[in-house]
């Protein structure tokens, strides 16, 4: 269910906040993509870190949801047969 994905997205993510420490690493990219993005002045350390935190937010998203799929699933059906509190004054 699409709703219960987003409406349960931000119930476990803590973001930092200020500036982050850095670490050296060393990487292995193709010279010519290297060779371009510097051509076209792009910082690809800053690009580097903006995907690898996509993909760390999507695979801690996923593992969030695989965790609490049971209880998810249960509130969703329990919503289903019962509605929520509000459901009588609701005008929507």
């Amino acid at each position: 269910m699409v709703i219960r994905a987003v409406r349960m997205h931000n119930a476990h993510v803590a973001r930092a906040s200020g500036p982050q420490r850095k670490t050296a690493t060393n990487l292995s990219v193709r010279a010519d993509l290297v060779k371009r993005a510097k051509e076209l002045g792009l910082n690809l350390s800053g690009m580097l870190e903006a995907a690898i935190e996509l993909a760390v937010h999507a695979a801690e998203r996923e593992a969030w949801l695989a965790d609490n799929d049971k209880a998810i699933d249960a509130y969703n059906a329990r919503v289903e047969a019962d509605g929520v509190f509000s459901d009588e004054w609701r005008t929507f």
